[in-house]
């Protein structure tokens, strides 16, 4: 008989049990671990969709009426009244300067005085040449009363005491050619003291005492510019010229000059004239204004922004500028409604001025308005609104001007 022993049926069915008990763990494991995924899944997408629907922050402000100054802006620069760049008129050599750099002179004061030595020995000599004149004519006409006694009792002809007369009447030619050439050198001597045609300020003096100037020196002396008052050139697109000159004939047109930074306001003046043409080549016409300028802070040449205020619109609605948006429809904002939802709003913009926005159409006064925070908004979104340190301000302010006419 042999040794080996035929398989048991009893062993087989036992070991297959096992082997399906075993692969069905493993199916429960995986449907267990399919359904843990999904649920955390499904609870992260909520958490997200929680998360993409809570409010946004933003800085909200109210749509006002004001009275808004409608201002026009253009590119100057400071010219004085009055220019004078002072010349000797006689030739000599400058014996004192009598005035300091920089000093504020009226006209009258003496400048520069001139050695006057040449000028006083000729008006001596002139004086010389008179009284010889005179004494000469006197003597001729001594002769003439002579003369016609003579000739009356036929002593002379009529030909000679005519003569005598003639010469009587040379003298009196010389005498007055010997006055005016006194009154020559006494103006000589006048222009020897140069004195200031203007008030004004002095700038730096062209010649130093000691040195010999003349008539003929192609260049001055010193510079003399009337600051008080001091004018403003500038130029205005030539599309506003039929409001400027309207508004003119109303009264005077308030005038501001503004820096180089076009933030802080220098002078308040009034506008004087338009200039007669408009240029071609730029499409621009220049205006004049006039400054006080008691505190001296316009110079001439000093470049300056000018702002005419041609009117001021009253009970306009107005909003920080920083609240209007741009779209593919046009401008828009962002209007918070009672159920703290953004809401977007076509809007019409009259024009801008300083950091404010005149709405022609659109918001109407008291709506709460996005200023800050609007680059996360879309439509409808949930905000929770606060209010924003934005804040409107007209451009007769320290803030920076615009025109937009």
């Amino acid at each position: 008989m042999s040794s080996s022993q035929a398989p048991n049926p009893a062993q087989q069915n036992a070991g297959s049990r096992h082997h399906y008990a075993v692969w069905i763990v493993i199916v429960v494991l995986v449907i267990i671990g399919i359904v843990v995924y999904r649920r955390h899944v499904n609870a992260a997408s909520a958490k997200g969709k929680d998360y993409g629907t809570s409010a946004i922050s933003v800085g909200v402000t109210e749509v006002r009426k004001r009275d808004v100054p409608y201002y026009l802006t253009g590119l100057g620069n400071v010219t004085a009244f009055n220019t004078v760049t002072v010349h000797t008129r006689v030739d000599g050599q400058i014996m004192q300067v009598l005035f300091r750099e920089g000093q504020f002179v009226h006209q009258g004061d003496v400048l520069v005085e001139i050695d006057p030595r040449p000028y006083q020995v000729a008006l001596e000599q002139a004086e010389g040449q008179l009284a010889k004149d005179v004494a000469s004519q006197n003597d001729a006409k001594v002769d003439l009363t002579r003369y016609q006694t003579l000739w009356q009792e036929g002593v002379i002809a009529r030909q000679q005491l005519d003569t005598q007369q003639a010469t009587v009447g040379q003298y009196d030619g010389a005498i007055k050619s010997d006055q005016a050439a006194i009154d020559n050198e006494k103006l000589q001597l006048t222009y020897c003291r140069i004195t200031s045609p203007i008030d004004g300020r002095v700038g730096l003096r062209l010649v130093d005492p000691g040195n010999i100037v003349h008539a003929a020196d192609a260049n001055g002396m010193i510079v003399i510019t009337q600051v008080q008052p001091v004018a403003v050139i500038f130029t205005l697109p030539e599309d506003v010229l039929p409001q400027v000159a309207a508004q003119m004939k109303v009264g005077s047109l308030t005038v501001e000059a503004y820096g180089r930074d076009n933030g802080s306001k220098i002078a308040d003046g009034k506008l004087l004239t338009i200039d007669n043409e408009i240029d071609p080549t730029t499409g621009t016409i220049k205006l004049k204004a006039q400054f006080e300028n008691r505190d001296l802070s316009l110079w001439p040449n000093q470049f300056v922004n000018a702002r005419v205020l041609l009117s001021v619109l009253h009970g306009a609605t107005v909003i920080p500028t920083a609240g209007i948006q741009s779209g593919a429809q046009g401008p828009f904002v962002y209007v918070i409604g009672p159920d703290k939802k953004a809401e977007v709003r076509p809007v019409q913009v009259d024009f801008a001025q300083g950091n404010i926005s005149v709405i022609k159409q659109g918001l109407n006064p008291g709506e709460q308005v996005v200023v800050d925070g609007a680059d996360k908004l879309q439509a409808d979104e949930l905000v929770t609104p606060h209010e924003s340190n934005v804040t409107g301000t007209p451009a007769s302010s320290s803030a920076a001007p615009e025109m937009h006419p």
